[in-house]
């Protein structure tokens, strides 16, 4: 029988884990234990997309099957060393500061976070600033493909393959492809220091359009769900500082511990090739095996400065 809590040290920080049998996923049997092991093990390639964003964690202290809820303001009892940023209420930052936001800066604040019962790990598409108002400047352009109903991440990665066609034709280098660890897919353009979000929200929704005007059948950018049946959402508003999208890495809630994976495009061909989304689907294991393999495949943001405390 696991103890109810134990004491660690991290990295010079002492943390209280508790609950540690909890069966996180009972489907899988996999307990709270598992979870924070794969947090621990998963930091060192986990922590370069976390530094600097603005964290909203998703929580399920009964594990998955029951209530959860999305926590975007830093838990008033964190202890003193975690690192903290102040995100206006107002989306584009020219209003009162509105929340201390979580920043997920090491290890020992990551596994902090997971025995809080967080499953997930949502963040910005932008980095607190050195100095100067958040949010920050873009720095990557996203669209997020989720599958409607009758489709599945294959017809996700269809869809991916149209838009780095038109990516191209506006010169646009082919972005990195990471699955939600749900049902669809990911694709990241790493954006220049200098983007602005009207700019780069504006060109996502042009981008889109262009490919939902070549296959009217298959892509919608419409959120409305009565014109998603048998289509691919291309989701261009993620492209705002107000939204987050699912970090890599991170876990997802479902029956399985499956987990946001980067992925490489020679597996988004063979997926839509072979019509087969179990292709693109990875457990909690798999991906710690992938990333030994294979290294991280998340495409990096431009550089930057470190994060204000």
């Amino acid at each position: 029988m696991c103890p109810e809590r134990i004491a660690v040290e991290l990295e010079g920080r002492r943390l209280s884990l508790s609950n540690l049998a909890k069966p996180m996923y009972p489907d899988a049997g996999f307990t709270k234990r598992d979870v924070l092991d794969y947090y621990a093990r998963v930091a060192p390639t986990m922590l370069p997309h976390l530094a600097r964003r603005p964290v909203t964690l998703r929580r399920y202290p009964g594990g998955i099957g029951t209530t959860s809820f999305f926590e975007k303001r830093v838990p008033a009892h964190a202890p003193d060393w975690v690192t903290t940023a102040s995100v206006p209420l107002h989306p584009h930052g020219d209003g009162p500061a509105g929340l201390e936001a979580l920043v997920v800066a090491d290890t020992p604040t990551l596994i902090w976070a997971a025995n809080l019962a967080a499953l997930e790990f949502h963040v910005t598409l932008w980095r607190v600033p050195d100095a100067g108002p958040s949010p920050g400047p873009p720095d990557y352009l996203v669209f997020d493909l989720d599958p409607g109903p009758g489709t599945t991440i294959v017809e996700c990665c269809r869809v991916a393959g149209w838009i780095v066609d038109v990516l191209a034709e506006r010169g646009i280098a082919r972005p990195g492809a990471k699955t939600s660890g749900s049902k669809g897919l990911q694709l990241y353009a790493p954006l220049p220091p200098a983007a602005g979000w009207d700019t780069a929200r504006a060109d996502a929704r042009t981008i889109a359009g262009a490919v939902e005007s070549q296959h009217r059948g298959e892509v919608v950018t419409n959120m409305r769900k009565s014109l998603r049946h048998g289509r691919v959402l291309i989701d261009w508003s993620q492209n705002h500082p107000a939204k987050t999208t699912v970090a890599a890495y991170s876990l997802r809630a479902g029956p399985a511990p499956t987990a946001s994976t980067p992925v490489t495009w020679d597996e988004v061909a063979a997926c839509a090739r072979y019509g087969d989304p179990a292709l693109l689907r990875f457990t909690a294991p798999e991906v710690l095996e992938r990333i030994a393999r294979l290294g991280d495949l998340m495409p990096a943001p431009p550089s930057g400065t470190a994060v204000r405390r």
